[in-house]
């Protein structure tokens, strides 16, 4: 059966998710009442777990290495509870060639080399080479189906990812670029890069050596 997740890890983890966000984008993460998550924020910086910042005019919560610490501490007594950690584990390796696939298309997305210049900018003003782009994106979106509805099967925080990347990819194809690989939307890369986060902080591993 399906696990849900205690408030305190869903509050930390959505901080860790997000790097960098205000209480009502913590909150909103996972579905979590407002005022509860404020609340849980302020427990945590009181714990010294989390620490509120700002600057440039934008302020937000991030994780300090103790509230790391006790992310994955939390993460790894769910994982054991729920006696779902080899099915996440076969998940992540199954994960990481689409993963390897994902970079590939969004680097292609960014440049397109010509004869005198490999790392020319993809201006998108050729569709056949944008189409072959969009149609892997389509690939790896059918893929990472499956292996969403198995995640799921082992804790709710997990679903998700998979609708969230194919309604990014439809707005690509509908013609708004950005919702393959910018940053302020949430697009096809950043759900990506949310994924492959949320696996390896799950699994207790680390990014640097899981590209």
């Amino acid at each position: 059966m399906t696990r849900s997740s205690e408030p305190l890890l869903l509050v930390l983890h959505a901080v860790r998710i997000l790097g960098f966000a205000e209480a009502p984008a913590v909150a909103a993460r996972y579905g979590l009442d407002a005022a509860e998550a404020e609340e849980l924020l302020r427990d945590a910086e009181a714990y010294g777990w989390a620490s509120y910042s700002a600057f440039a005019g934008e302020g937000g919560w991030s994780l300090t290495e103790r509230g790391r610490a006790e992310n994955e501490r939390l993460l790894a007594a769910e994982l054991t509870g729920t006696g779902g950690a080899a099915e996440v584990g076969e998940v992540h390796r199954e994960f990481l060639p689409l993963n390897a696939r994902l970079l590939r298309a969004c680097t292609d997305w960014q440049l397109r080399p010509t004869a005198g210049d490999r790392l020319a900018p993809n201006d998108h003003s050729d569709p056949a080479w944008d189409a072959k782009i969009l149609d892997e994106l389509t690939g790896i979106s059918l893929a990472l189906t499956p292996l969403s509805a198995r995640l799921e099967g082992v804790l709710t925080r997990l679903r998700g990812y998979d609708t969230r990347f194919a309604g990014a990819l439809a707005r690509a194809r509908a013609g708004e670029n950005a919702w393959v690989d910018a940053t302020h939307v949430d697009s096809c890369h950043r759900v990506w890069f949310e994924l492959h986060e949320d696996l390896i902080a799950t699994l207790g591993l680390e990014r640097h050596a899981h590209p």
